[in-house]
């Protein structure tokens, strides 16, 4: 006689059943009406830096597009980290997002002993939102006008130039520890509490020199204040289309700031396909790029989900080595 379950034990896997479909179902519904509600981008930095500026950019677009109100959620503390953490633990469905940067999505992991969200397993990248050329900057009465003068009056005098930052692990601090071991010199890091101050006191004469990023320092620059003598970038940049590439004189020099669109890492796919096309239609426009340039940074061509990924497991290692060659890994 074959086996048949009793009525009591089909009745409960009709139930099982019933509600698999039935979440299933919901899942799909959610993700096809994405978004059901307000969208929150959390920028991990205080108001009114470039970062917010961007998720401005972001928010204005997403909610013309979708409908649906965005909200610019400032979280700073901790270079970044308390803003990414939020991130890393809100529930993955596409409603909070964050709008983060190489600092705390890259540099973080070697300049920390110990960070509470892996960059490289937290998040689903989204788009890269755009890059930040920095410009080395002099004060005018340093008898330098190029890179290749520069780099010649400091190795004249080993350690006794210092360089105004807005402190370790920043890029006003790595680029020019990038630039130190790459031309052999040797200099000295004062570090202040943003890069505002710091200009400052480069503007005044109280510390020769420092990178900078550019949008912050074009007026410094355009007033005679500082006197930039190198971008960063491999190539020039608009609005300070004068001053030529460090890597015109130090060769494979290349380095620039970036941002990034970031999910929480078990976010569906079908809404980080949503996101991720929006950002691409968004970027590929004239306009978006001509903003962008306008406000300092540079435009970035989009990338593939995959090549995102690859993107941060990349620069995890490549500012590893940089932090490592500046002596301050595990430094917080």
């Amino acid at each position: 006689m074959a086996w048949q379950p009793s009525r009591r034990l089909g009745a409960i896997l009709g139930l099982t059943l019933s509600l698999a479909l039935s979440v299933g179902a919901k899942a799909q519904d959610s993700e096809a009406s994405y978004p059901s509600r307000q969208l929150t981008i959390v920028v991990p930095f205080a108001p009114g830096g470039g970062t917010d500026m961007l998720a401005r950019m972001i928010g204005r677009r997403l909610e013309s597009a979708w409908g649906k109100s965005v909200v610019i959620e400032n979280r700073p503390g901790a270079g970044g980290i308390v803003g990414a953490t939020a991130v890393a633990r809100a529930a993955p469905d596409g409603h909070t997002l964050l709008l983060g940067a190489g600092t705390n999505l890259a540099v973080n992991v070697t300049l920390y002993k110990k960070l509470s969200y892996d960059p490289a397993k937290d998040f689903t990248p989204l788009a890269l939102v755009a890059g930040t050329p920095f410009v080395l900057v002099v004060n005018p009465s340093l008898p330098v006008n190029t890179v290749a003068e520069f780099v010649a009056y400091v190795k004249e005098r080993p350690g006794q130039l210092s360089y105004a930052t807005s402190g370790p692990g920043v890029p006003h601090h790595l680029f020019i520890e990038l630039l130190s071991s790459m031309s052999g010199l040797k200099m000295t890091m004062v570090p202040y509490k943003g890069s505002l101050p710091a200009l400052n006191d480069v503007a005044a004469g109280h510390v020769p020199l420092m990178m900078v990023d550019i949008g912050p320092s074009l007026g410094t620059i355009r007033g005679g204040g500082v006197r930039a003598i190198g971008i960063s970038t491999a190539q020039r940049f608009p609005s300070l289309s004068e001053v030529p590439p460090i890597g015109d004189t130090v060769p494979g020099f290349n380095a620039a700031g970036w941002f990034m669109f970031a999910a929480p890492a078990a976010t569906p796919t079908p809404i980080v396909a949503k996101l991720h096309a929006e950002l691409d239609r968004f970027f590929a426009e004239k306009a978006t790029a001509d903003e962008i340039v306008r406000n300092g940074f540079l435009p970035l061509p989009n990338r593939s989900l995959a090549d995102l990924k690859s993107f941060i497991v990349s620069e995890i290692a490549h500012w590893g080595d940089v932090v490592r060659k500046a002596g301050v890994e595990g430094a917080f």
